[in-house]
């Protein structure tokens, strides 16, 4: 390791993160009784301008009258290009209590933007004498985003997680599909010809962007939480997606409909089967250790230091969830 120690940010469980709009208090109940992981209500885009007001009051009952029980609770605040923004952090934060965890930024493009946010929410909770200190999620979809991540992630001590933003960010540097998280069928790989056929493997066409974030994400500690899955009458495809974006290094995935809870906790949910085996490494290492050997097989594999960090990685995030249940 080097000597520049990785210290990661407050752990959450973050499996799945449902969105509920600000505007339709109606569905609050229903969010609180989903098996979500986090709620974030949204102010932004999930909202029309003419509903931004109400659904900001809204949001202040329901944090000071709901009973969330162990969810983490987060709001979507309006760009910083916007006139909303600063009313947003104000408005929300001087008036419901302690129950908020979590401000999530919208399409951050330099660290300013998290500190200028930082700098709000540092006042207030002075003002205030707020005692639980609120976390920043960052949505990363714009190619400034994405360019200046590194960067970007130094502008507050208050950053815990990184998210795609997969429209906007399609939007940002001009990819030719509509689609929201989802493949495109002109994004393929064509074969040479074998035996007279000529075969046409698809690409995933958002492997570059999570990829970075979970490779600059990580070095500083950070939860990196894979974006929407638009078509939510498909849940083959969304648990597709969601398996590759774990497989990446993501530890959770928007649902932007209640049925997409459960299978983001299914797919985030480690197998009892790794769970065993994770479980079986630890105990073989440690009588290896205590026998004076580095490395040991299992099962007729080889398992070294580097497969324990695997291995208690597995473990931690499942007494997470157990810590949860």
């Amino acid at each position: 390791m080097s000597f520049s120690e990785l210290k990661t940010v407050r752990t959450r469980l973050n499996r799945s993160e449902l969105f509920v709009p600000g505007s339709k208090p109606e569905l609050f109940e229903k969010a609180v009784s989903s098996n979500a992981d986090v709620i974030c209500i949204d102010l932004e885009d999930a909202v029309a301008p003419q509903d931004k007001d109400q659904a900001k009051k809204n949001i202040i009952s329901a944090l000071n009258d709901f009973d969330f029980g162990k969810k983490t609770i987060s709001i979507r605040i309006n760009g910083l290009d916007t006139t909303y923004c600063y009313r947003d952090v104000i408005d929300v934060m001087e008036n419901s209590g302690e129950r908020l965890d979590l401000i999530m930024i919208p399409k951050v493009g330099v660290p300013e933007d998290c500190y200028a946010i930082d700098m709000l929410v540092t006042q207030i909770e002075n003002k205030i004498e707020r005692n639980k200190k609120i976390g920043f999620e960052l949505i990363v979809e714009t190619s400034l985003g994405i360019t200046n991540l590194d960067n970007i992630i130094t502008g507050s001590k208050r950053i815990e997680s990184l998210h795609l933003g997969d429209a906007d960010y399609a939007a940002s540097v001009r990819k030719r599909t509509t689609n929201i998280g989802g493949p495109n069928p002109d994004y393929v790989t064509l074969t040479d010809e074998i035996d007279g056929n000529r075969e046409k493997h698809w690409n995933d066409l958002w492997h570059y962007p999570v990829s970075k974030m979970t490779t600059i994400g990580r070095a500083h500690g950070l939860r990196i939480i894979d974006g929407p899955f638009g078509d939510f009458s498909d849940p083959d495809g969304f648990i597709a997606h969601a398996k590759r974006t774990a497989i990446l290094g993501c530890e959770g995935k928007w649902a932007i409909h209640p049925s997409q809870v459960d299978l983001a906790n299914e797919v985030f949910t480690l197998p009892e089967a790794e769970v065993t085996k994770a479980r079986e490494i630890l105990k073989a290492m440690k009588s290896a250790q205590e026998s004076g050997a580095g490395a040991v097989t299992l099962n007729g594999k080889l398992i070294d230091a580097a497969s324990v960090r695997q291995a208690e990685q597995i473990i931690t995030q499942t007494e997470l969830i157990e810590s949860q249940s």
